[in-house]
C-alpha cells in the first residue's frame, strides 16, 4: 500500500504559521491575528517608543550567546506601514542579535493596526516576559491611557490586567521622572512609591523624595523608619512649644506677685525647664 503524503504547498504559503505551534508561543495569540512570518534584515527595522526602558547588559550578552548557539526561538514582532518596519516587541532579542552582528531575523509582520492596538500588543508581550520593571509597566499603562483617554475599566479589558494593577500603575506613572528613574536605578520597592504618591504635598514628602532620588530609601521598612522618626521629632517639637508657652505665661503672671511667691514659682519654672531639656535630649 502506498503512503499518503500531505499536498505540496508553495514557498509563500509555507511562511504562514499556526499560533498553536509551541515554537511560536505568544502571550495572547489573538493580538497577532493576521500576522505573517518572514525573514527581515535588522537594518530595515526602526526601534523606538518601547515599553521596556531598563536593560541589563549581562542578560543581553547571555541572550546573544544563546541565540548564537540555538538560534532565535521567539520571532520579533514588527509593524509595516508606508514601507517602513517598526519594532513592536522584542527589543532585548533585537539588541542581542545586533551584538552578535546577525543580519536578519524571523519576524511576525503586522499591518493595518491602529496605534492603540500596537500599544496593547506591545504591553501584553513585554508584560509576559521576565525583567520588565514595574515602572516601565506603569508607564506603559499611562501611555495607553493618555493615547486613548480610556477609563480604568476599559484599560483592564484592552491590556488584560487587573483593575488594581491599572490603578497602581497610573499612580506610579504620575510621580516625577526623577523618582521613577531612581526607582529603576536603585531597585526601589513598588510600595515605597505607592505610599509616597499617597502622601499630601508637604516638606516631609519633599524630604522623602530627595532620599529616594539619592538611593537612601529603597525598602518599605526604610520608609517606615523615616516616617516614625519624623513623627517622633514632630511630637517632641509639639511638647517643646506647649511647655515653652506655659513657662512664658507663668513668668509673665509672676511679675505682679510678692517676692516669696516669685521665688517659689521661679523654682518650679526651673525644674520644668530642666525636665523639658532632659525629655528633648
Amino acid at each position: 500500500m502506498s503512503k499518503d503524503f500531505a499536498p505540496r504547498v508553495s514557498k509563500k504559503e509555507r511562511k504562514s504559521i499556526s499560533f498553536n505551534d509551541q515554537l511560536y508561543r505568544f502571550s495572547d495569540s489573538k493580538l497577532l491575528e493576521g500576522a505573517r512570518l518572514a525573514e527581515i534584515k535588522l537594518k530595515e527595522i526602526q526601534v523606538k517608543e518601547q515599553v521596556r526602558t531598563k536593560f541589563n547588559d549581562d542578560s543581553i550578552r547571555e541572550l546573544a550567546a544563546n541565540i548564537r548557539t540555538n538560534g532565535l526561538i521567539q520571532p520579533l514582532v514588527i509593524h509595516l506601514k508606508n514601507s517602513v518596519y517598526r519594532l513592536i516587541c522584542g527589543e532585548r532579542r533585537f539588541r542581542a542579535m545586533t551584538l552578535i552582528e546577525q543580519e536578519s531575523a524571523p519576524c511576525f509582520i503586522l499591518e493595518n493596526k491602529s496605534d492603540e492596538e500596537l500599544m496593547a500588543i506591545q504591553f501584553s508581550e513585554n508584560s509576559s516576559r521576565e525583567e520588565l520593571h514595574y515602572v516601565d509597566k506603569a508607564e506603559g499603562i499611562f501611555n495607553y491611557h493618555a493615547a486613548t483617554q480610556a477609563s480604568e475599566r476599559k484599560i483592564v479589558e484592552a491590556l488584560g490586567i487587573s483593575k488594581s494593577e491599572v490603578h497602581r500603575g497610573l499612580q506610579i506613572a504620575r510621580l516625577s521622572q526623577e523618582i521613577r528613574e531612581a526607582a529603576k536605578k536603585y531597585d526601589v520597592e513598588k510600595y515605597v512609591l505607592l505610599e509616597l504618591e499617597s502622601l499630601p504635598l508637604s516638606p516631609l514628602k519633599q524630604k522623602i523624595e530627595k532620599k529616594i532620588i539619592a538611593g537612601e530609601v529603597t525598602k518599605r521598612n526604610d520608609l517606615k523608619k523615616l516616617l516614625k522618626n519624623e513623627n517622633k521629632e514632630a511630637s517632641k517639637m509639639s511638647v517643646a512649644v506647649n511647655n515653652n508657652s506655659l513657662i512664658q505665661m507663668i513668668e509673665e503672671k509672676a511679675k505682679d506677685l510678692d517676692p516669696e511667691t516669685i521665688k517659689a514659682i521661679s523654682g518650679l519654672v526651673m525644674k520644668r525647664k530642666d525636665g523639658l531639656e532632659e525629655k528633648l535630649s
